[in-house]
């Protein structure tokens, strides 16, 4: 889904650290370790660490800025409705505006994709009972749509445009007002358990912590590796995005994001922009992801397929990496060999829209509360995110 070009946040550096007591340390500021950090931070003194100069760097400020119930694997639905209450209604103080805003989502296809558009729909509507099959108003809502390509859609009119730079900011925001502290800047060069909790030597100084909360995103297997921990087969995976300037004829600012029926394509408005992506899943190293320029020839080929544009001038192009678990589902809880050390890791593309729900889970776990209710009312249960479903290493998800 949608990835925008960066996150501008309020940036909160310590720097010489030294010789500090946390009872809680969760590496990775994006928005998986921000929103976990915030939570301990209510019962207990956290500090978040991050590598890069700020948080929300790598995948969180490159995300796909979509909330969708219907999106991901049965487990990634039910932690989206579980954080649905919380992005609509975020406490006082949390954010400056809305954090959710309508938009919709409608997937499309030719005649070829019917009865994959049949399925789609009976799938979506099962869980989202607002969700519909449209034919002549694919067109009607994005005229751009060429009548001869698209037989149908399958549309969601609660999607809604996350704005995800003022829900980082909020749960840092909330972390700051706990008597929590952001370090950034700060690589962890090296994890060393200790009968008192871990030492952990940074770019920044050392630092002590009764626990560690791994959410490194691309980077958690090696955090893991680090703490001497047993590798969960993490797979990062690229995907990229450009936008470019659509013809002054089409008003597009209320148009839904539009998915391919295959998942091949996406593409959706921002700030008078289309923002088009191929829906790549290229397997990365953890690293600074770059577009390439085959990947954004495919996805403006696809796009000009199905429409009538025709894009011949990219403003701006970007990736970010999806880190992904072999069964796409978030790995969440202690590690069984090794005391103290929290697996937050796996979110996939989703981070954002889970955020409220795995965050207050990571709470629980770590304060020893009982997996929530709420959540097995979702059908969640502990051993489907629990890091030891993987009794041996786990080949990436491919």
């Amino acid at each position: 889904m949608r990835m925008s070009p960066g996150i501008n946040p309020i940036i909160r550096q310590w720097q010489g650290i030294s010789s500090v007591e946390y009872e809680a340390a969760v590496i990775g500021a994006g928005i998986a370790g921000a929103s976990a950090a915030a939570a301990i931070a209510k019962t207990r003194s956290t500090v978040l660490i991050e590598r890069e100069t700020q948080p929300g760097y790598h995948a969180s400020g490159r995300s796909a800025a979509l909330f969708t119930e219907t999106y991901g694997n049965a487990a990634i639905r039910a932690l989206t409705i579980a954080s649905r209450p919380f992005l609509a209604s975020p406490p006082t103080g949390f954010a400056q505006a809305p954090i959710l805003a309508e938009r919709g989502a409608m997937f499309v296809g030719g005649e070829a994709e019917r009865d994959l558009l049949d399925e789609i729909h009976q799938t979506a509507h099962r869980l989202v009972p607002s969700v519909r099959q449209v034919t002549a108003d694919v067109v009607a809502r994005v005229p751009a749509f060429r009548r001869d390509k698209v037989a149908g859609g399958v549309f969601e009119p609660d999607a809604m445009d996350i704005d995800t730079n003022g829900l980082l900011q909020g749960f840092l925001r909330q972390l700051r007002g706990e008597g929590g502290r952001l370090v950034t800047d700060s690589d962890v060069m090296a994890l060393t358990r200790k009968s008192s909790g871990w030492h952990i030597e940074t770019r920044a100084g050392a630092i002590t912590a009764q626990i560690i909360v791994n959410a490194a995103g691309a980077w958690a297997d090696d955090i893991a590796r680090r703490a001497g921990a047993v590798p969960r087969g993490l797979a990062p995976k690229r995907r990229t995005a450009f936008l470019f300037q659509p013809p002054s004829t089409y008003d597009i600012a209320k148009w839904p994001l539009s998915i391919g029926a295959g998942e091949d394509f996406y593409f959706k408005p921002d700030a008078g922009n289309l923002l088009v992506s191929p829906a790549d899943e290229t397997p990365s190293a953890a690293t600074d992801a770059q577009p390439e320029e085959i990947d954004i020839a495919i996805a403006a080929d696809r796009v000009m397929a199905m429409t009538h544009f025709d894009i011949r001038h990219i403003s701006h192009s970007w990736a970010g990496l999806r880190t992904f678990a072999a069964d796409k589902t978030p790995i969440i809880g202690f590690d069984s060999a090794v005391p103290d050390f929290f697996w937050l890791a796996g979110q996939g593309g989703y981070g954002f829209q889970t955020s409220p729900a795995l965050a207050g889970l990571a709470a629980d776990l770590v304060a020893g509360r009982p997996f929530p209710a709420r959540l097995r009312d979702l059908g969640l249960a502990p051993e489907m995110l629990s890091p030891e479903r993987f009794s041996e290493p786990q080949r990436p998800a491919a």
